[in-house]
């Protein structure tokens, strides 16, 4: 990220709400891939007490949701069997382990790069355009993104008390 991190601005290519919705989720993924610098393939496996989740199942989770929120937004439609299969792990949090820090930063950036080539073909107006949430509710495509990013910064925070945790134990 350049000086602008600090910005949420418009972002060339986009309108000005998307890029500014567009400008968040660039500063959350960055602060989210910073977290995670320099760990090992044991600390990313690793669970601590208190978190059923390990650091490595968090970060395939954010790709997960990103992917899956691809394809009921700008899809407009359900995930199909083939697709729920293939991102089930990672959005229900089940077991995954023995990746390098690379597997997850990959995957995430892979994802995160046909997220900005979907939004590039819509405008401000489509974050407008509604549609079911959940079982019993309905939302705009801007709370659905809003929510993508919410629940990585939430996961980030995991993130951060997992390797807090860690930390600990290898300076006792």
């Amino acid at each position: 990220m350049d000086e602008r991190k600090f910005f949420i601005e418009t972002v060339e290519l986009f309108g000005p709400e998307v890029g500014r919705l567009i400008s968040m989720m660039e500063y959350t993924m960055y602060t989210t891939l910073r977290e995670v610098e320099g760990l090992t393939l044991q600390q990313l496996d690793t669970k601590v007490e208190g978190c059923d989740n390990s650091i490595g199942m968090l970060l395939l989770h954010m790709a997960s949701v990103e992917e899956a929120f691809q394809i009921m937004t700008f899809g407009e439609r359900d995930l199909t069997d083939e697709e729920w299969s293939r991102l089930e792990s990672g959005i229900d949090l089940m077991g995954i382990d023995g990746n390098e820090a690379a597997f997850y930063v990959d995957r995430l950036a892979e994802v995160r790069k046909r997220t900005l080539e979907l939004f590039a073909g819509v405008g401000d107006e489509w974050l407008d355009r509604q549609s079911p949430f959940g079982w019993d509710h309905r939302a705009n495509h801007y709370f659905k993104w809003f929510h993508v990013f919410e629940d990585e910064l939430n996961h980030r925070g995991q993130i951060r008390l997992i390797v807090k945790e860690l930390k600990k134990r290898e300076s006792n």
